[in-house]
């Protein structure tokens, strides 16, 4: 029986969501709280499997709440937003908080589940109760206090120095938002190649999550489009149910080819992608998530001679797509987010 903890400030809501999950027989709702106080209050009385949490909530935000659960009695926190837009567009600034909550210690975003009357009603129910089933399992690790942000790492001996770099392409999933953010935030604007992104998120979110990594980094973010060229110095994240990749011409490959390793976007569609069209001038990353998308990608990536770096167990929120990757021999480096940008650094300082 996985124990749940509902923070949400609307009783209304809590009531309904308590009653949606409860129809579950392996889930069962251990306590409410109405703000982030109650929330901390309550995680640490209860001691729940997880805790469901609301962005916008009095005294303690969501992104403040699990700040502080994060801190004090690390639980698996899944976020809940209303702020979703079918097309795609930010309209709320509550979806960036949610983001910032990810870079907190949350797990993951879902959407807020709609009323009985909504065509989306079966479909927002379903992807709740698989994300609180799902991420219960993951085993947290405590979030120290704030402190002064360390020296940036050196980076470790190069296999292969001087060795020329043309196109990034990095996939992640749980936890990814968090890390991404780090590699990114941790690089110049000068960076003279382009970068293509894959993030497992649930639908919806991709335009919050290009937002919010814009605040994360010099680099220029963007969603990306079919046939457009890339650009050095600009990030491009993968579209929501569209698979990724890139022509030897520099020209970024948009289409709605079939799931690979189970997703689309896919981390290892876009690894195999820049393989075949860069092979030993392309640098792979696979950072923290969950399952092994992303590892076979990487493998025919380093096959194809590129470099390829995996996210080390000890700051993955999740170990299953790097360690699948290391398990594979296609890391080349395995090394911390702030590692990463160091390497990154060494690859494409500009001259």
């Amino acid at each position: 029986m996985i124990r749940v903890l509902i923070a949400e400030d609307s009783a209304v809501t809590r009531e309904y969501i308590t009653c949606l999950l409860e129809e579950d027989q392996a889930l069962k709702v251990a306590g409410t709280a109405r703000d982030g106080v109650e929330a901390l209050e309550e995680a640490e009385r209860l001691k729940p499997d997880i805790v469901l949490m609301d962005v916008h909530m009095p005294r303690l935000n969501g992104y403040e709440a699990t700040r502080a659960i994060m801190e004090r009695v690390p639980t698996p926190i899944v976020m809940i937003s209303a702020s979703f837009d079918p097309e795609g567009k930010v309209t709320n600034p509550e979806e960036l908080m949610s983001f910032e909550a990810l870079k907190a210690g949350a797990l993951t975003i879902v959407e807020k589940p709609l009323g009985p009357g909504h065509p989306r009603h079966e479909g927002t129910v379903r992807k709740l109760v698989a994300a609180v089933k799902l991420m219960a399992e993951v085993k947290v690790v405590r979030r120290w206090p704030r402190r002064p942000r360390p020296a940036p790492a050196s980076p470790p001996p190069l296999l292969r120095p001087g060795r020329p770099v043309r196109v990034v392409a990095i996939g992640a999933s749980t936890g990814g938002p968090a890390a991404m953010a780090e590699v990114l935030g941790g690089l110049p604007a000068d960076v003279e190649v382009p970068i293509l992104a894959v993030q497992h998120i649930a639908a919806g979110f991709t335009a919050g999550l290009v937002e919010w990594l814009r605040q994360q980094t010099p680099l220029a973010v963007k969603l990306a489009v079919p046939e457009e060229w890339a650009r050095p110095g600009a990030v491009y994240v993968a579209p929501e149910g569209s698979q990724m990749g890139i022509t030897s011409g520099g020209r970024i490959r948009v289409t709605d080819e079939a799931l690979e390793e189970g997703f689309r976007p896919s981390a290892s569609y876009l690894f195999q992608s820049v393989a075949q069209a860069y092979g030993p001038s392309a640098l792979g990353i696979l950072l923290t998530g969950m399952g092994r998308d992303g590892a076979q990608g990487l493998l025919r990536l380093r096959e194809a001679g590129g470099i390829t770096i995996a996210q080390n167990e000890e700051t993955s929120v999740v170990f299953g797509m790097p360690g699948e990757a290391v398990r594979l021999g296609a890391a080349e480096h395995v090394l911390p987010p702030d590692g990463i940008a160091a390497t990154l650094r060494s690859f494409l300082k500009p001259g």
